[in-house]
């Protein structure tokens, strides 16, 4: 499918659906308790009815309504699963029903999608291994993988280009009959993993860690309670009508959104004030809007990467120059998010100079042209809204990928005036 978007001008009020970072987590944590949990307004996406109709295939109990989601937890002995267990697109869920798997000594097989056969898996694979399950892989840490043998516990390094990965051994060690303690090497993305840890704390599991979350001590042989638990808004999602806001010199009220939560892309309201929009913080909403240009900043995007592609199309319309920096894992998502937005803005008329680990952006204006979404939602997304500032019209190849997160995006965005149809 396609989005045809028009030049736009965004006003009305927009609620933001839940985050899939916490539904993810919730629906995983749930499978692995004793009793029946209750996650309230989750996120209904691709992503997390891959990873609902996964631990109901080794063993949860999973019934899906409107606003509520019931899981019927396995106490941590999740069954066989029969045949391969197809997570789609989901990274999130491969990364943590792999340890939970493994940990609980649960033989099943993972695949997901093409671009989930590109996501690497070998940091976590030989994490696991180390603390004796045996696992088999394409390719030496590709889908599909096998989980043949359990996890123990015991003591690991790992290097965690990905906070997936360390969310993954945070979240199934404790199943572990041993105690374990992790050396996380190379962290990045620090908010993902201290959500994580809240889930954990709220759930009473016992483990030890620094400041830095550079180590971490679990006790083995504990287990998981049922819940009932409200997913909070996705800060992730919400930067999208944030920075169309913005761009468009309109007024859009954001709906629900927790700014006490752990999610790390609330930072990006802060960039965006610092480029110049106006953001109001009430207790029920925050008003977003934008008198004039935006101006280039330099931003740290390790603790949001997801942020990066939202924000490049920012920086194409500020003046001056834009670096967004330290953000390598951008590259390993579901797409090499900086060769891929360099590539679709320059098509755009954007001057952007590709970096290891993000890009330097000098601000400008953007022509309306036919971009290619590569399969990544947050791409998408963002040369949907690249094209309602854009000159002429913009076509958006592969508009259905935005449904792994946002599948009321183009609805939600025609409620807010903008000119765009999917077809």
């Amino acid at each position: 499918m396609d989005i045809r978007v028009r030049k736009s001008q965004l006003e009305g009020r927009i609620l933001v659906p839940g985050s899939k970072s916490h539904t993810i987590r919730a629906v995983a944590i749930a499978s692995a308790a004793d009793g029946v949990s209750l996650i309230r307004a989750p996120l209904v996406s691709e992503d997390t009815i891959a990873c609902a109709e996964a631990v109901s295939s080794m063993g949860a109990g999973v019934h899906i309504e409107s606003g509520l989601w019931t899981v019927k937890g396995v106490s941590g002995r999740y069954k066989p699963s029969v045949g391969m267990i197809d997570l789609r697109n989901s990274g999130t869920s491969l990364r943590i029903l792999s340890g939970l798997a493994a940990v609980a000594g649960c033989p099943a097989c993972f695949d997901g999608d093409s671009s989930l056969r590109t996501r690497p898996m070998k940091p976590l694979i030989d994490a696991l291994v180390s603390l004796g399950a045996e696992i088999e892989s394409r390719d030496d840490g590709f889908c599909p993988i096998k989980i043949v043998r359990p996890a123990l516990g015991g003591n690991v390094s790992m290097e965690c280009r990905s906070s997936q990965f360390l969310s993954s051994l945070l979240i199934a060690l404790p199943l572990a009959p041993r105690d374990s303690f992790i050396k996380a090497l190379s962290l990045n993305e620090k908010p993902y993993v201290e959500m994580t840890l809240g889930w954990l704390q709220k759930q009473g599991i016992q483990l030890e860690y620094p400041d830095d979350l550079s180590c971490f001590h679990i006790r083995g042989n504990q287990s998981y309670a049922a819940f009932d638990q409200v997913i909070p808004a996705d800060f992730s999602t919400a930067s999208f009508p944030l920075v169309a806001a913005a761009l468009t010199q309109g007024k859009v009220q954001i709906e629900n959104l927790d700014f006490s939560d752990m999610q790390g892309d609330k930072a990006v309201f802060e960039y965006i004030e610092l480029m110049g929009a106006t953001v109001e913080k009430c207790e029920r909403y925050t008003n977003v809007s934008s008198d004039g240009a935006l101006l280039g900043q330099d931003f740290d995007l390790n603790s949001t990467p997801d942020a990066l592609p939202a924000l490049a199309v920012a920086a194409s319309l500020a003046k001056g120059t834009t670096r967004l920096l330290n953000c390598p894992q951008a590259r390993i998502k579901e797409t090499d998010r900086i060769r891929c937005m360099a590539c679709e803005l320059r098509k755009m008329g954007a001057d952007i100079e590709e970096l290891p680990d993000g890009m330097v952006i000098r601000g400008g204006a953007l022509k309306g042209c036919t971009v290619d979404g590569h399969g990544d939602h947050r791409i998408v997304m963002a040369l949907a809204i690249a094209g309602m500032v854009a000159e002429n019209e913009t076509v958006v190849k592969g508009s259905e990928a935005a449904a792994v997160t946002y599948p009321s995006f183009v609805e939600d965005f025609l409620r807010l005036g903008a000119h765009i149809v999917e077809e």
